[in-house]
């Protein structure tokens, strides 16, 4: 075996299990009707995968592989232990039945994934365990991930995941998208976990980089098709926002791996064409009247977008803009954003006493980026030693090894700042 192509293969499989690997799953929930056999039955493909393709070469489609590899994979696992349970044999078949065709109608595959959140939007679960179980099934993330996100214990997270899994299959929930009737009722949670998808991908939670590619592509496919089902001005507005924000991903993250703040993008960079796009987007949800939350975000995006540089920036604007959006969805984490905003209009001493009182109301405790901004505008008005102070706290609570990298650093810098001055 030549070692250099089973090493290459590998990386393809790597490469592949990230960018597909939840596609590919939301595909075998529909085909087998449960997630944890799904799951099973995911690894069990990328597993033999891993055996045959670098023995024998990738084949030509190897997401159908995949698919059609966990689909066998789960019926053996059911009948071996068909034993213990005389429905087992039973379920197999309605399986076999059910999968006769694969993955042969493109469009089915394509849609598997938005089938799959609205499965886990279904009106009878909670909106906790939805946006939960979306964030586990769909997108991926760990249980201490989607805890963080929601400021709450793993266990906690793990438990209402578990139910919700249970309630989808004791209620017979079927996996398809609904009908035209029911997508109203759906959709202001579709469109949340969808943008909590892109989040994710923007600003990832944890790991070695600032971004995921994959997740920022897939929730703007996803925001599109659903607009295809069922336009709408939010829907509009959301995926404004997701082409604002994404024009300049590529500008967050420095040569080395490093977190590049707004202020300091190379503006040069950004993605003109996504830009142009999100900014007719917002237009036309604007004139609508019928906009929400997201629609204003995307405002918000686009005057960031339009402004040359962070000087020239129309923060009056912004904090107008945030001052609307405060009033449609009261947030602490807006709040944030709008205080940030206060202090580039009128100083960072300003934004510095908002910022403190959201810290001290305790809403926003376990929040590495209120920590941080406390930091920067400390820094700003020189309250050294408040800074530094605010830079640790900032430490404990931040996953992203660029994130923490950064807020070392300032750390650092003015650790040293203040040695230097005590000389």
């Amino acid at each position: 075996m030549n070692l250099f192509v089973a090493d290459k293969t590998r990386r393809a499989i790597d490469d592949l299990y990230r960018t597909q690997s939840r596609r590919i799953f939301a595909t075998l929930v529909r085909l087998l009707g449960d997630f944890d056999l799904a799951e099973d039955a995911l690894h069990d493909a990328f597993s033999a995968a891993i055996e045959q393709w670098v023995r024998d070469g990738i084949p030509e489609n190897p997401r159908a592989w995949l698919v059609s590899t966990g689909k066998f994979k789960a019926i053996d696992a059911i009948r071996r232990r068909a034993r213990l349970d005389t429905l087992l044999p039973m379920l197999a078949e309605q399986i076999e039945l059910n999968c006769t065709s694969d993955i042969a109608d493109k469009n089915d595959v394509e849609d598997d994934t938005l089938r799959l959140i609205f499965t886990c939007c279904n009106p009878a679960l909670s909106v906790e365990a939805r946006i939960a179980l979306t964030l586990r099934e769909v997108c991926g993330l760990s249980t201490d991930e989607i805890a963080r996100a929601f400021f709450a214990a793993p266990s906690t997270l793990a438990q209402r995941i578990v139910r919700a899994k249970a309630k989808i299959r004791d209620a017979g929930i079927p996996f398809k998208i609904p009908s035209a009737e029911e997508l109203p009722e759906r959709l202001d949670t579709v469109l949340h976990v969808i943008y909590l998808v892109f989040n994710e991908g923007y600003s990832a939670t944890s790991g070695g980089f600032v971004t995921r590619a994959d997740l920022c592509k897939e929730a703007i496919r996803l925001v599109r098709l659903l607009i295809e089902l069922m336009p709408s001005s939010e829907a509009d507005g959301l995926l404004a926002l997701m082409l604002l924000h994404g024009s300049r991903r590529l500008t967050r993250m420095s040569a080395t791996g490093d977190l590049v703040l707004l202020e300091e993008q190379d503006r040069s960079q950004w993605d003109r064409e996504a830009i142009a796009e999100g900014k007719s987007l917002v237009e036309r949800a604007l004139q609508s009247r019928r906009f929400g939350p997201y629609t204003l975000q995307a405002a918000i995006a686009a005057v960031h977008a339009d402004a040359e540089s962070s000087d020239l920036t129309d923060w009056e604007q912004i904090v107008g803009l945030y001052d609307v959006l405060l009033r449609i969805t009261p947030s602490p984490v807006i709040e944030l954003n709008r205080a940030v905003a206060v202090a580039m209009r009128d100083g960072a001493e300003s934004g510095l006493r908002l910022v403190s009182q959201l810290l001290e109301s305790g809403e926003l405790s376990g929040y590495h980026l209120a920590h941080s901004a406390h930091a920067e505008l400390s820094r700003r008005v020189g309250k050294i030693s408040q800074a530094i102070s605010s830079y640790e706290n900032a430490l404990e609570y931040a996953q992203q090894e660029p994130e923490r990298r950064f807020l070392k650093r300032r750390q650092s810098e003015l650790i040293q700042f203040q040695n230097d001055t005590q000389k």
